[in-house]
């Protein structure tokens, strides 16, 4: 088996996980959740560095404003996107944090149009007319917008996409937006001990543990996913990101006894209709492609 598909699987796996580990400091606030996962995900992001002498990059990154103003913006998209996600799990809306991550492939292609200057092919935006059905109908049985999901969807769609133009790498990239964000995260863990409230005072053993997994719980499946992604078809791993939303679902109703409606069964199944109409245009192009550019035989 190539091992990008092995790598880019145990990334997406993992993050598919992640609400079981939030479900065990489910008694921290979200808000202190994110300052820990900030901090110890610094931490261990700069022994990795260390480890590897990888220090030449943030010299030459500092004496750019431009560079450091965008991953500072990229840094609150990260952090909102962990604020809401943490909150979500805490409180009974693990279906709609996987509805989140099954709308995000579509709001990159919307994005990349907007942006980027790409255009998609009509089987793309046939899927992500499918996938505003979805989010209408939802919005219609519900009578609001499926809030929580689209935020998710939307705030790590821009953050895919100033990642996709920035400058640095997964590893570089993740220290600088954490080493943005630690003197703020570091305030607000000094208060919370100043004024006896810290998890770290007040926590146990078992609590105070789970925060410091934190760090390569996050970092890890980030180092996978990038040395997944340079070794297979980007098709493939369009693929694959779906094991992540699918495992979150799962975890929705099997873990956390989230009632599943059929009004909102049939919002997700034209979410996931749209997430197959999708799949398959990028499986027939890449077809056309590579018979296109194969050699001609007599």
């Amino acid at each position: 088996m190539n091992p990008g598909i092995v790598y880019a699987t145990l990334a997406y796996l993992t993050w598919g996980m992640f609400p079981l580990y939030f479900k065990q400091v489910a008694h921290v606030s979200s808000l202190e959740v994110v300052m820990h996962r900030t901090v110890w995900s610094l931490l261990f992001v700069l022994l990795v560095l260390l480890v590897r002498r990888q220090w030449a990059w943030l010299g030459q990154v500092v004496r750019q404003p431009k560079v450091m103003g965008a991953f500072a913006l990229s840094a609150l998209l990260l952090s909102s996107n962990w604020l809401l996600y943490v909150w979500a799990v805490q409180n009974q809306h693990v279906q709609d944090a996987s509805l989140g991550y099954f709308i995000l492939p579509l709001v990159n292609v919307a994005l990349a149009y907007a942006f980027l200057g790409e255009r998609p092919r009509s089987g793309q935006w046939m899927a992500v007319g499918v996938a505003g059905l979805g989010v209408l109908w939802l919005t219609w049985h519900s009578g609001h917008l499926p809030w929580i999901a689209l935020l998710l969807a939307l705030t790590f769609g821009f953050y895919g996409l100033m990642r996709k133009v920035a400058v640095l790498g997964p590893l570089e990239g993740l220290t600088l937006e954490t080493l943005m964000l630690a003197p703020i995260a570091l305030v607000y863990m000094l208060h919370g001990l100043w004024q006896g409230q810290s998890v770290l005072l007040q926590g146990d053993g078992s609590t105070i543990a789970w925060l410091l997994v934190a760090g390569p719980l996050t970092a890890i499946p980030l180092l996978l996913f990038a040395a997944g992604a340079r070794r297979i078809p980007m098709t493939t791993l369009g693929i694959l990101q779906y094991a992540s939303p699918s495992l979150v679902f799962v975890l929705s109703i099997v873990v956390f006894h989230e009632p599943l409606q059929v009004p909102r069964l049939i919002g997700f199944m034209l979410i996931w209709g749209a997430l197959v109409v999708y799949t398959l245009e990028g499986l027939l192009h890449s077809r056309r492609v590579r018979l296109v550019g194969a050699p001609q035989t007599v």
